[in-house]
């Protein structure tokens, strides 16, 4: 029998927001743009969104529905440093993950499916005690039903398991807008059919979603009655690792791009190191003051783990950019083809150089 897990953590950027400001624990927090300038909401902790705060809802309004609740700017620096941590954690229990977004993940553990939550346990433990984040976990017989159970956790921290053959009470009075693929206009056809729930589009039956929407009405079918075969597609480590940093506004040196990037080598020697990887491609990316981007890759002649050797292969590739001759505002190194650090010696034949 498959058992699949999903684990996420709710609110991810206000869950941040809360990590880094002890003083926020018992406050709700919303995450968005400026109110002045009609910033939207973009997360928001479970406390906010009960007091009827709404994603995408402007943040002047967000503040009218809760006023007690603390405004945070976006950080989107941040929130990618806090999701590469989380995935390293995460890794440490269950090696084998497929991402989804910066803070939700796939695991197939239909090897431990009888001590399935006990795993899970792991991982929300590990999560709080390495990075102070709440997580929730959803387990069933497929993605679907896993994501659908981590979302009737109960607060932010909690483990839901649907059991094998409880799929169908446990999907049945779920409103059919759940279901992966109905947005509004299907949510809309459904329930001129009488698809309401859930449990009233496993009742269309599969031949007439089919013909109502398709093969789409098939994947319809499929998750209503929680057997979607899509399959979790994990890697026991990330594809890519990358690092930026914002440049001043005055003018200054251009040897002060070589200090940046001597900087953002140094994080991901350690991010490396932390993991166990070593990078086989290195590109730096410049963004300009007039919104304009360049990016210049290169293939090492070895997988390295190195920041001398990172650093030195960035600065090759800033010179290969118009940095220094036109104004920047940021630098980004990231790495890619990354393998096993103790693997890095059988690479040297598998990238030519490029």
């Amino acid at each position: 029998m498959r058992c699949v897990l999903f684990a996420e953590v709710p609110g991810f950027y206000a869950a941040v927001a809360r990590a880094d400001d002890p003083s926020l624990a018992t406050r709700p927090v919303i995450v968005g743009g400026d109110p002045r300038k009609r910033g939207r909401v973009q997360s928001a902790t479970a406390d906010a969104l009960a007091l009827g705060v709404t994603l995408e809802m402007s943040m002047i309004e967000a503040l009218r529905q809760c006023p007690t609740a603390r405004a945070v700017r976006t950080d989107m620096a941040r929130y990618r440093d806090v999701s590469r941590r989380l995935f390293a954690v995460l890794r440490v229990v269950e090696p084998q993950l497929e991402g989804f977004g910066m803070a939700a993940c796939y695991a197939d553990v239909s090897a431990r499916a009888e001590d399935a939550e006990r795993h899970a346990q792991l991982l929300l433990d590990a999560v709080a005690d390495s990075l102070g984040l709440p997580l929730r976990v959803g387990i069933g017989a497929g993605k679907f039903l896993a994501r659908v159970a981590a979302e009737e956790v109960r607060g932010e921290r909690g483990v839901v398991r649907v059991a094998p053959g409880r799929e169908a009470p446990f999907l049945a009075p779920l409103p059919a807008s759940r279901l992966d693929g109905v947005g509004r206009k299907t949510a809309a056809a459904l329930a001129e059919m009488g698809g309401h729930t859930i449990g009233d589009v496993v009742r269309l039956g599969r031949e007439r979603l089919q013909t109502a929407f398709g093969p789409h009405g098939l994947r319809i079918h499929a998750c209503a009655t929680g057997t979607d075969a899509d399959p979790v597609r994990g890697a026991r480590h990330p594809k890519s690792l990358s690092r930026e940093s914002t440049l001043p506004a005055e003018p200054f040196d251009v040897a002060v791009f070589g200090e940046q990037l001597a900087g953002l080598a140094q994080q991901l020697e350690e991010e490396l190191g932390r993991i166990g990887l070593a990078a086989g491609r290195v590109a730096v990316k410049v963004r300009y003051a007039d919104q304009g981007t360049t990016t210049r890759s290169a293939t090492l002649p070895r997988p390295t783990a190195a920041a001398a050797e990172l650093w030195e292969t960035a600065r090759r590739l800033l010179g290969r950019t118009q940095a220094g001759a036109r104004a920047a505002r940021g630098l980004g190194i990231q790495l890619s083809r990354l393998v096993p650090a103790g693997e890095s010696d059988l690479q040297l034949d598998l990238f030519p150089p490029g």
